[in-house]
């Protein structure tokens, strides 16, 4: 036996048995630690407000920095995964997200804020949060639909611990000295990383990956070479560069498909929208409360509700959209449960009181369970899997810009009328827009595929029609893990 093929089975043998459960259980701790983290900033909103004298728009640029970094710097990271491998990403991601938090502690402004807590820990937890995830791609190839269902329950887990955590420091120790122990508890996501040991089969599957990129390059470098050119000439060089920057761009920014693709380009344009209003409770519920009287702890435990009740529904409606029944049919689950998101926004401005509160909450949460499950179901639906990981690059840049903006934008509008109710209005008017734009652009689309169908009868192989005007026929299944992969959650 060569040593390749010794290698190959060793390394194949930590796939979907033994130290990959391991790897697992450190994932699920991962999601916890960075997704579930963003959560649990609005307990410190009005303790912030009041420390730095600072307006709520002023104040909401700090939780949306954080979160519009952890979803945009998918692209970053999966450069970083290429390079260095998994468990570096992760690694490095749990110092910065550690840094960052310890480095809050000492901030004097919240402008160092924004600095510290927003972007250096928002890197981070996308370094740890998106390499970790593509880790699992790596352990898990039969079970890896489970492993990945498994892992997202971490999500819920953080919400509904983090900010029962953050509201007992804060009242024992005041928001520096929690922000200090908060750093504490994000190094753990290096003790994760350790977890995530490399495999070797997965650095082969990326260098064969790479091959068919270099190709158009070397092709056009050979060329110009057979004419006669030096390989130092300034207009080579000026060619080659030009040529490597369109290849990144069309490997982790997937502008032609964006396009070509009408049902892509419908879906990506929604979910862009729709962010612009969906994080906003998760900013504001809590200040809201405690503007009506509710108490501290009590209004804390308000975003626990919601990630509790996560924790059963978000699996429970994957299932669900996983039946045969919905195959075709996920975008309008989709575009309903944004709608419901919408609308329950409805119950906060009928009354304040606590218990109206929870029962938002209960709504709320079962509404969100549908959207964070099916987001990212549906982009597989609507592209290619070959050209996933790049659509879902420019996917989650679009939507982090909207996640930047969207609070900070309604804190000014807040600040100005001194009325918190237009949070909950801002954010069912973007939800509700956004859900009737998908669910009645796709049926337009679906009507139109019908005509065209129906024209082309005659025809013995008529395509079947997959919200995509670009062939969606399946593909065998690759045993191999992805070479890059980075999903985000909501």
């Amino acid at each position: 036996m060569s040593q390749r093929e010794a290698a190959g089975r060793g390394t194949a043998k930590p796939q979907d048995q033994g130290w990959a459960w391991m790897v697992l259980l450190a994932a699920v701790v991962l999601q916890g630690l960075t997704l579930g983290f963003p959560c649990c900033i609005g307990v410190f909103f009005t303790d912030l407000q009041h420390e730095f004298q600072a307006s709520n728009s002023q104040t909401s640029w700090f939780p949306s920095i954080m979160v519009a970094v952890l979803h945009g710097g998918g692209p970053l990271c999966s450069i970083l995964v290429k390079r260095f491998g998994c468990r570096f990403a992760v690694m490095l991601g749990g110092l910065l997200s550690g840094l960052g938090m310890v480095s809050s502690s000492f901030c004097k402004s919240i402008s160092q804020l924004y600095l510290t807590a927003g972007l250096i820990t928002g890197l981070g937890s996308c370094f740890s949060f998106q390499a970790g995830v593509t880790a699992l791609g790596y352990y898990f190839v039969r079970w890896q639909t489970l492993a990945n269902a498994v892992a997202s329950t971490g999500v819920s887990l953080g919400f509904t611990l983090w900010p029962l955590l953050s509201q007992f420091l804060l009242d024992e120790m005041g928001w520096r000295n929690t922000f200090l122990i908060f750093g504490g508890i994000l190094l753990n996501c290096c003790v994760c990383g350790a977890i995530m040991r490399p495999i070797q089969l997965a650095s082969g599957s990326l260098s064969q990956s790479a091959k068919p990129e270099e190709e158009p390059e070397s092709r056009a470098e050979e060329a110009q070479l057979s004419n006669g050119a030096s390989p130092y000439h300034p207009t080579l060089q000026k060619h080659t560069r030009r040529t490597k920057c369109f290849q990144m761009l069309q490997k982790y920014l997937a502008f032609d498909i964006f396009c070509q693709n009408k049902g892509y380009q419908i879906y990506t344009v929604g979910v862009t929208w729709m962010m612009m209003g969906f994080a906003l409770p998760h900013v504001y519920l809590v200040p809201y409360a405690i503007h009506n009287g509710v108490e501290e702890r009590k209004a804390a435990l308000l975003i626990s509700v919601i990630g509790f009740i996560n924790i059963f529904i978000r699996p429970l409606t994957g299932l669900l959209s996983g039946h045969r029944v919905f195959t075709g049919r996920r975008i309008y689950l989709f575009s309903l449960a944004v709608l419901l998101c919408g609308l329950s926004n409805f119950i906060c401005v009928i009354s304040a009181e606590f218990s109206v509160l929870i029962l938002y909450c209960v709504i709320l949460s079962i509404a969100m369970s549908g959207v964070g499950a099916l987001t990212f179901q549906v982009l597989m639906d609507v592209v290619d899997m070959d050209r996933f990981s790049s659509a879902l690059g420019l996917f989650t840049i679009l939507e982090s810009i909207t996640l930047l903006i969207g609070p900070p934008l309604t804190g000014l509008l807040v600040d100005i009328t001194s009325d918190f109710h237009y949070v909950f209005y801002n954010s069912s008017f973007f939800l509700i827009s956004a859900a009737l734009f998908m669910g009645l652009s796709f049926c337009a689309l679906e009507k139109k595929s019908k005509l065209r169908e129906a024209s082309k009868a005659c025809l013995d192989n008529p395509s079947r029609y997959q919200y995509s005007e670009t062939s969606t026929e399946p593909k065998a299944e690759s045993q191999s893990p992805p070479a890059v992969e980075y999903i985000t959650s909501i």
